[in-house]
């Protein structure tokens, strides 16, 4: 006997097969098998590397390889500015590091623009 995936609207156990889709019948939602598939394989950790392939942790020192623009204000994250024990995040538009820089305060960076000191 085959176990199916719980609905994943609200966690029901109770699922069904209806021809291609799997069905709940405890909120009606329907979804295809095979998007519940791809959704399984998504669970792998997400390795995000810096600007030269490297691997990046939480707790690593990265240094910045461009002149980043602070949003909202005057000053700018210079070329070679050192950043210590950072924190890989799942941020929004594309930043996945946060971190405390010295004399600017808590930001959130890209991997692209980092390289691992």
């Amino acid at each position: 006997m085959t176990t199916l995936p719980p609905c994943p609207k609200c966690s029901s156990a109770h699922t069904y097969e209806d021809g291609a889709l799997l069905v709940c019948p405890e909120c009606a939602h329907e979804w295809s098998a095979a998007a519940a598939a791809a959704d399984a394989d998504d669970d792998a950790p997400r390795v995000i590397k810096d600007s030269a392939g490297n691997v990046l942790a939480d707790g690593d020192t990265v240094t910045v390889i461009k002149d980043l623009k602070i949003k909202g204000s005057s000053t700018s994250v210079k070329v070679g500015t050192k950043v210590r024990n950072i924190r890989l995040v799942d941020g929004t538009g594309g930043h996945d590091i946060d971190c405390k820089i010295d004399g600017i305060g808590p930001m959130q960076l890209k991997s692209e623009f980092v390289r691992k000191a």
